[in-house]
């Protein structure tokens, strides 16, 4: 197999969570015993390039050489990109079997047109201001990454390991990147459609009173879990949990809970072990048309969207690739 050449696009203060992929492709290598990938660092004039924690990255000046994936992260500060590293994108995909994005490395792609029409994500917290600025991209915040063609786009910090094993993934099979998460210590690949979000995260409780709720409706998601429970745990009359547990998460206890199941329910379905049923009644919806509903009112679709996600997802990985 011939080698994978693998540019990674640096410029000034360019974040070094975005290097966070580079080790995928290096075990790729040590793992296999074979030189699948050859990584090379790129900027616009090479020579050295201080990256955002201070320290500097040796580069090549960007050039003609051809590439198999081109990746480009993000910086600290979303600044206008340079009119050469523009010029560098626009010919990109000439030159580069994929190009790819890690957070606010979006913004690249977007200054160059790269996104027009397609569908792509980037840091949830970037979303709305690139949508006001590239109103033809088709973006969608609740996604790690997303592939539309050759171009491959990812969330924010970590989800870059994300977007990189599945690029091993599609080059070299499932085996090679479970082995690789695995000795990275990390979930061997996390959906491209999983959420970006997370509910416990989302809720922020101030006080110890809700975080305690918290802990305990996640513990027992089957359980009926009323508002009345969820009281007593936090040593409150019914009215008084009510109006603090508002106060601090901005929801009602009843839609948290709700959030939560969802939030289980779908890491279940992701899993690819259970039918509906099975996860309707773990996760305490008790049958399938109550948790569709749920989907429904915060996905905005119904699990079964997601189950037949989750089953494209692995035919694609054990399809023979060339």
């Amino acid at each position: 197999m011939p080698v994978r050449h693998i540019g990674i696009a640096v410029f000034p203060n360019y974040s070094v969570m975005s290097f966070a992929a580079v080790p995928v492709f290096e075990l790729a290598n040590s793992i296999s015993g074979q030189s699948f990938y050859a990584l090379h660092f790129l900027s616009e004039k090479g020579g050295l390039v201080r990256t955002s924690a201070g320290m500097s990255v040796g580069t090549e000046p960007f050039g003609e050489r051809r590439l198999d994936t081109l990746i480009v992260g993000g910086g600290t500060v979303i600044e206008p990109s340079t009119p050469g590293f523009i010029k560098y994108l626009r010919g990109s995909l000439s030159r580069c079997r994929r190009v790819t994005s890690i957070c606010g490395g979006a913004y690249p792609l977007a200054e160059a047109g790269l996104l027009d029409g397609r569908r792509a994500t980037t840091h949830w917290l970037y979303v709305k201001d690139m949508g006001t600025r590239f109103p033809k991209i088709k973006l969608d915040m609740d996604r790690i990454f997303i592939q539309d063609g050759p171009i491959w786009t990812s969330a924010g910090m970590t989800a870059g390991i994300d977007l990189a094993l599945a690029l091993v993934e599609e080059d070299l099979g499932i085996e090679l990147t479970r082995a690789i998460a695995k000795k990275m210590v990390v979930y061997h690949r996390r959906a491209g459609g999983q959420s970006q979000f997370s509910a416990l995260l989302e809720l922020e409780p101030k006080s110890d009173r809700i975080q305690n709720v918290l802990r305990h409706a996640k513990q027992y998601l089957r359980k009926s879990l009323s508002v009345e429970e969820l009281a007593k745990v936090a040593n409150l009359s019914v009215r008084q949990f009510s109006r603090l547990f508002h106060l601090e998460t901005g929801q009602s206890p009843a839609r948290a809970v709700e959030n939560l199941r969802v939030e289980e329910a779908r890491i279940m379905i992701e899993g690819g072990e259970h039918s509906l049923d099975e996860v309707a009644l773990h996760t305490g919806f008790g049958d399938r048309d109550r948790m569709r509903r749920a989907f429904l009112r915060t996905l905005g679709h119904p699990p079964q969207f997601l189950k037949r996600a989750n089953r494209s997802l692995k035919d694609q990985a054990v399809r023979p690739r060339n």
